[in-house]
């Protein structure tokens, strides 16, 4: 806060008997009132100057007070009021024998000044107040001067006025405190009726949520124990179907056979079918066995660190006779010479059964499997000119039992794909498909370097 240069004081007065506090109170309720503080704030300044005014009555015997209006850095105007001891503060500090006094202003304390120490208190003037400029201020030095302090007996009265006021203040607050703890009362009521119907709700729903956990643990249990039946009952019926149909094959095999009586043309012809059938069937129940393994569990990892060249060209080897069509080409890469850990059996099954779609599917064009290492992955892909596949039937291809429309023809089972996946999650890897219709498909297997 800051003073402009050379400024004079509004009004100056001495304290030096008991009869100049009521003074000093009346005159600083009438600066107050001058400088435009609002009625509150004038019966504040005049009760805070009265109370200090008593405190260095009774320990410096005495003071001298003066009225000043200052400009703070922010623009702001204060009223300050300075009160200079006849006799030195002890230690040079004050303390006001009332501690609410100095919740009444904005500031209140001993500060130095020069040689002396001076009591200084101030309040803010409203921003709403007449703008105190010096021309201003000088009229309000000559108001000031010219008016005569009352009588003990006039402050006193104005006192008592003041404190009717407050009392009245006071009852009229007391008045809406009293409607507002009814109002919260009444709502607190509400309150508790509101919790107590949202506690009974939460309860029934949390009643319900347990019943509902217990429905479905115990469907998840059926579901467990029907998973279990049909991979028991798909394990049981393949391995009894697998004897009798592989006795089929060998009983047309014979009948085929040279060695044998001789078959007409047509006979010849029902034993190819025959035998064809019964190869189909065979490898139906190959699928429904190693599925049912895969389902239940039964498949044991044999991890080892795996070259990739040699799978590739086993891969190359016993799949060039199943690419019968001259319009498709097989092309296996070679791969990068490095290793990964896994299970070499399983994963020439799960290449195998993608490269054997592949071609089966391709009419024109080729099928090709590469590989290529992704940081710590390795992508294996098998991708042919095939029709494609939309991409609604993305996820329902690994479905078991089914076939894309206009799959059928060719022939299968709609079990190699299912298989295929499981094997690689079994690996700890992921079988993804990339396809449109019209431009062929890839199958992306990936598999961490380290294995599962």
């Amino acid at each position: 806060m800051s003073t402009a240069p050379g400024r004079r004081p509004l009004l100056q007065m001495p304290l030096r008997v008991e009869h100049d506090i009521f003074v000093v109170r009346q005159r600083g309720r009438e600066v107050a009132a001058a400088v435009g503080l609002e009625h509150q704030d004038q019966v504040r300044v005049a009760t805070a100057l009265s109370e200090v005014a008593r405190d260095l009555l009774g320990v410096t015997g005495g003071a001298d007070v003066t009225f000043h209006v200052d400009e703070a850095p922010d623009g702001r105007q204060h009223l300050r009021v300075d009160l200079v001891p006849v006799r030195p503060l002890p230690h040079d500090r004050y303390e006001p024998q009332s501690a609410a006094v100095v919740r009444l202003m904005d500031s209140l304390g001993a500060i130095g000044a020069g040689r002396d120490t001076v009591v200084r208190m101030s309040r803010r003037v409203p921003v709403t107040a007449q703008a105190l400029t010096p021309a201003r201020l000088e009229e309000l030095r000559a108001e000031l001067v010219q008016s005569a302090p009352g009588s003990a007996l006039d402050e006193l009265a104005a006192q008592n006025q003041q404190l009717i006021a407050a009392l009245d203040e006071v009852r009229q607050q007391r008045d809406e405190l009293a409607v507002l703890n009814e109002e919260l009362q009444e709502t607190n009521r509400g309150v508790l009726a509101l919790y107590g119907q949202l506690s009974e709700e939460l309860e029934a729903t949390n009643r319900g949520v347990v019943a509902l956990y217990a429905e479905l643990d115990e469907k998840s249990a059926q579901l467990r124990a029907a998973s279990e039946s049909k991979s028991r009952f798909l394990a049981n019926v393949s391995h009894e179907l697998r004897a009798p149909v592989t006795a089929i094959i060998g009983l047309g095999r014979l009948l085929a056979d040279s060695a044998s009586d001789p078959l007409t043309g047509e006979q010849s012809q029902q034993v190819e079918l025959i035998r064809s059938s019964a190869t189909d069937l065979l490898t139906l129940v190959n699928e429904l066995l190693d599925l049912a393994k895969a389902e239940s569990g039964r498949i044991e990892l044999n991890v080892a660190e795996v070259d990739l060249r040699p799978v590739f060209g086993q891969l190359r080897g016993t799949l060039r006779a199943v690419a019968t069509r001259p319009e498709v080409k097989l092309v296996v890469e070679e791969p990068p010479a490095a290793t990964l850990r896994t299970d070499e059996v399983l994963l020439g099954q799960v290449l195998r059964n993608l490269l054997h779609n592949g071609l089966k599917f391709t009419e024109r064009g080729e099928v090709r499997l590469r590989a290529l290492r992704r940081d710590d992955h390795w992508a294996l892909t098998v991708t042919d000119t095939g029709p494609g596949i939309a991409p609604e039937l993305h996820e329902r291809i690994f479905e078991e039992f089914y076939q894309a429309p206009g799959t059928t023809r060719v022939g299968g089972t709609g079990l190699g794909l299912p298989y295929a996946r499981r094997l690689v999650t079994l690996l700890g890897g992921t079988l993804e498909l990339t396809s449109e219709p019209g431009r062929g498909s890839t199958f992306t297997v990936t598999l961490p370097v380290g294995g599962a």
